[in-house]
């Protein structure tokens, strides 16, 4: 039960640089439709953070005012009654600020996950076998939520951050000079530490969230796969796995706490020594009489915000380069070519009339190009006809059907639908002309209605059940208390073997396809259940081009022709009758094999 543990990547994590802020903006296209509130939010940010800075100059005006030094002609009352308009005014600005960031994240984070789905669904097969599935839902995710939380949170922060050093620096610049410059002369040093603790910590931080994101992996692998799990006893075994994993990112996140630590004893060690270094040296010039009492307590108060300005300053960068980080991400898969466009299957006029051929057709999977599956193999189906494709597991069968439904291009030979190269076809519109009947057929969790009309979304509510008839699922869903509104549960766990093909029959039945390709489709049936499945696919397949991948050979006596496949070449062709009385031919010890075992 190993399991590669290769890591999702999508290229090299960005650092905070001018090229890479010019990369990132590009996300703001999906701000622009809410820049409005964008911007509204930006200037009550500002707003708020300026009348905030008015409270520890009033608060000194007000204990000057008592000692009757103030420079303003207000009583302490008035200076009261200043508090409270002030208070008020900025509770309104902060509350419209947080309601107007809170549209701009929440709708425009909405039409991030909206495209970057979009763009997941509409990548072709190569791009999910290359990549972990839990590894993928993460950039949709945590990667999007990390955004979001900048756009909610973290950018609103930085700003008012930024505004109240700004605007602090000029207060106390104005106020005291003499002391603005004692205090000015550490905060380069702060600064350029501040950024070198972050860089480390974001380094942290990603080597974090890349093993949170294979952890999550293991737990989806687990339960998508309880059922093996259960059957090996392996529970155990995936307990230690999982806690491996969980015990790295302790382990990780206990290097980031205390780098965290450090970072903050470094800034609180060096800015509080340097505020208390200020506060004597003010209380001198208090002492000497070059300095009121009100002006000290209000750079106090100033020293301690910028001060705070300047800590959170440090953290809300290794925030925000995180976020730097999940965008550069999601605009890789965003940037991705689809190979699908997003648009109604009703838009499509194509309909093809069913002639396929193979001519010379070779090819090799691109995550294992040095392996070749398929070797110049040449086949002709007429449209209306039904083939079959037998051979042993790995000799090419389901190659050719996923090369059918243009999963992948062939490295060389020709593959024609209707006399025209596959390549020239809209993926869609070939597709749209094709059905799938597999050996594991896996159900959405909805109802037996919603996976009946995967098929065709806009089919009736009669084209519905007379799908299901044909497809003899009627006769068991009617038994059902809700009928078709009734719930398969996870994958269709709800239903049998038999019930979840005949429910892939009946949707394969509704599609209408001109095409049908049918992989193994009653291998995994009992006698009473492939026979009843057996009737549906005879209905199903009546009038269309059909590509039977067959296990069991009593299923396709009835073909038109069978191709007996042998490491990745045709090696025979020919009817049942025909295969079955060549003397040593692979399709009669086949036979042989199969009927003597049921004999």
């Amino acid at each position: 039960m190993s399991r590669a543990n290769h890591r999702f990547d999508f290229g090299e994590r960005p650092k905070i640089k001018w090229s890479t802020l010019q990369e990132v903006t590009r996300i703001f296209r999906y701000i622009r439709p809410y820049r409005m509130y964008f911007f509204i939010g930006l200037t009550l940010l500002c707003l708020s953070s300026m009348i905030f800075m008015i409270f520890p100059g009033a608060a000194g005006e007000m204990a000057n005012a008592a000692n009757g030094t103030s420079r303003f002609d207000f009583s302490v009352s008035q200076y009261g009654l200043l508090f409270l308009v002030i208070l008020v005014v900025q509770g309104v600005f902060s509350y419209l600020r947080t309601i107007s960031f809170a549209i701009v994240s929440e709708k425009g984070m909405a039409d991030v996950r909206q495209a970057l789905y979009n763009k997941l669904i509409s990548q072709p097969v190569q791009f999910f076998e290359e990549r972990r599935i839990g590894e993928i839902t993460s950039r949709i995710t945590a990667d999007v939520e990390q955004l979001q939380g900048a756009f909610s949170i973290t950018l609103a922060e930085f700003l008012r951050q930024i505004v109240i050093l700004v605007v602090g620096v000029g207060i106390l610049a104005w106020l005291a000079p003499r002391l603005s410059l004692i205090m000015l002369v550490s905060f380069p040093v702060i600064v350029i530490i501040a950024i070198i603790f972050g860089r480390y910590i974001k380094k942290l931080s990603r080597k974090r969230q890349d093993h949170l994101a294979s952890t999550n992996t293991i737990v989806e692998e687990t339960l998508q796969s309880f059922a093996a799990v259960k059957a090996f006893t392996n529970e155990w075994y995936e307990s230690i796995r999982y806690g491996k994993s969980v015990q790295e990112i302790v382990k990780i996140s206990l290097s980031f706490a205390r780098i965290r630590g450090l970072f903050f004893i470094f800034i609180i060690t060096i800015l509080f020594g340097g505020i208390f270094f200020v506060l004597w040296q003010g209380a001198l010039f208090v002492e000497k009489g070059e300095m009121q009492v009100g002006d000290l307590f209000s750079f106090i108060i100033y020293t301690g915000l910028i001060g705070g300005a300047i800590a959170s300053i440090g953290s809300l960068y290794t925030s925000l380069s995180g976020a730097l980080g999940a965008t550069e991400r999601i605009l890789e898969i965003l940037d991705r070519d689809s190979e699908v466009e997003m648009r109604e299957k009703g838009n499509n006029d194509l309909r093809l009339k069913g002639d396929i051929r193979f001519e010379n057709v070779s090819f090799s999977y691109p995550t294992r190009p040095e392996l070749k599956v398929l070797h110049d193999v040449s086949f002709s189906v007429s449209a209306g006809q039904k083939i079959a494709l037998v051979g042993a597991s790995g000799s090419g069968k389901s190659t050719i059907a996923k090369l059918l439904m243009h999963f992948y291009e062939v490295n060389s030979g020709k593959l024609l639908i209707d006399d025209r190269s596959i390549e020239e076809y809209d993926v869609t519109a070939l597709r749209t002309n094709m059905a799938v009947v597999p050996q594991e057929v896996i159900l959405f969790g909805g109802t037996i209605r919603e996976n009946i009309l995967y098929g065709k979304h806009n089919a009736t509510e009669e084209e519905v059940i007379e799908a299901a008839h044909q497809a003899n699922a009627w006769e068991f869903i009617k038994t059902f208390p809700d009928k078709l509104e009734t719930v398969v549960g996870e994958r269709g766990i709800k239903l049998s073997g038999g019930q979840r093909q005949r429910i892939a029959v009946a949707r394969a039945i509704l599609r209408n396809p001109r095409i049908l390709i049918l992989d193994e489709a009653t291998s995994s049936l009992d006698a009473e259940a492939e026979r009843l499945v057996q009737e549906a696919l005879h209905v199903l397949m009546e009038g269309r081009t059909s590509v039977i991948i067959a296990h069991r050979l009593s299923t396709i006596r009835d073909v038109d022709c069978i191709y007996v496949l042998q490491n990745g070449r045709i090696v025979e062709q020919g009817t049942h009758e025909e295969l079955s009385v060549m003397e040593n031919g692979a399709y009669s010890l086949l036979a042989k094999l199969q009927f003597e075992s049921i004999a």
